[in-house]
């Protein structure tokens, strides 16, 4: 097999309504600046024929290929990413009434899901002609670009902010990439990555500035579904926001799979981000439609740390148009959470990871999630480069 099948049509701007070709090398929106999403073919595919042929594909997050990007199975840089386990937590003391779940992406192969993004958007990177890569990145989208990049056989570049934990500096050179490292916060690091790779011909995988990292992160909604909905999609799904492309992906992943008649409801999508750094909470809570830059921002989970998330309409959308909205966590409250994930439920998280469940007791105190619901917890990462840092 050389094809994919990709239904791969076109790309689009949501902010302006622009259609971009999708066979040739994008960046933004060449209108507006804004994000640009892919767009495939869904008429007439048979959606439940389409259900019945993933089943018996390999467990990787290549077997919803018909709706990636990528056309060419030559293409595909892999390490085996995707379809990582949902977990039961059984009681909860602070959220006793609900039943709670969580999906675990520190089982990815670079240990977060990162990989989810790296892997598609390295592969059409690659498949579009490619041959240098630069992200910023607090940490876990670094080591995932380096990895995806050594599988390729491309050289990248990494863009730290000082005070990135050792261990993903560490994983970032052991992948054979450059590390640059410089500023307090993503933000930072990204601008200085753009002024310095300016006119050198690398291209940009900054979070929502190309197409596919998004198509990437599309996969942990469609393996919610696969996994889930047999015995019950949830209610509400708590995931912590930085960049936010994961509730973009999960987004256009229901939707999606609406249009195929394949699932009735979306699932409420809640943000929980630090106190301390919340724009899309503040956004949420003041009915902007696109986040403010906030000031004076620090967290003890360095991936939340992202005070000007870049396309932030698209993630408010999603959270909207999923009737889901958002929860704000002291630093101390998702310390404690890293810890009653490991010795309770046996789970190592990342600070970022662990902030939803740092988060459900608001959540219900506040009657977003409500008594006998079922909700789903997505950690991010695992904790193991936090100990080695420590």
């Amino acid at each position: 097999m050389s094809s994919t099948g990709s239904l791969l049509a076109h790309l689009e701007c949501r902010a302006c309504g622009i259609e971009v070709p999708a066979d040739r090398l994008a960046t933004v929106c060449p209108t507006c600046s804004g994000p640009l999403f892919a767009s495939y073919r869904l008429n007439h595919w048979n959606g439940r024929g389409w259900r019945e042929a993933i089943s018996g594909r390999a467990a990787t997050l290549w077997r919803y290929r018909e709706l990636l990007p990528v056309q060419s199975v030559k293409a595909i840089t892999t390490l085996g990413e995707g379809l990582t386990p949902i977990l039961a937590l059984g009681a909860v003391p602070e959220a006793k009434e609900i039943e709670v779940w969580l999906k675990d992406d520190g089982t990815m192969p670079t240990g977060s899901f990162k990989a989810r993004g790296m892997s598609v958007a390295v592969s059409r990177a690659r498949e579009l002609g490619v041959r240098r890569m630069y992200v910023p990145s607090a940490g876990n989208a670094g080591v995932a670009l380096a990895a995806y990049a050594a599988r390729a056989g491309l050289p990248a570049r990494v863009y730290l902010p000082q005070g990135t934990p050792a261990a993903m500096e560490r994983a970032c050179l052991g992948y054979g990439a450059e590390v640059v490292k410089g500023g307090s916060t993503i933000g930072e690091a990204g601008a200085s990555a753009r002024r310095i790779e300016s006119g050198g011909g690398a291209f940009d995988l900054s979070t929502l500035r190309e197409p596919y990292r998004a198509e990437g992160k599309k996969t942990m909604g469609f393996e919610i579904w696969e996994q889930m909905a047999p015995d019950g999609m949830p209610d509400a799904i708590v995931y912590p926001t930085g960049g936010g492309t994961g509730l973009v992906g999960m987004y256009r992943a229901f939707v999606q799979l609406q249009a195929l008649g394949l699932l009735e409801q979306l699932p409420r999508l809640y943000s929980v981000q630090p106190e301390n750094c919340a724009p899309i909470v503040r956004a949420l809570r003041d009915g902007k439609s696109q986040a403010t830059p906030w000031e004076g921002a620090k967290s003890a989970a360095p991936g939340l740390l992202v005070p000007a998330p870049f396309g932030s309409e698209r993630i408010l959308e999603a959270i909207r148009e999923s009737r889901g909205g958002g929860a704000t966590v002291a630093d101390h409250a998702i310390l404690e959470a890293v810890g009653h994930l490991a010795r309770r439920h046996g789970i190592s998280a990342s600070p970022e990871g662990a902030a939803p469940y740092a988060a459900l007791e608001i959540l219900l105190r506040e009657r977003a999630v409500r008594p006998g619901e079922r909700v789903l917890l997505y950690n991010t990462g695992s904790g193991i480069p936090f100990l080695s840092a420590s």
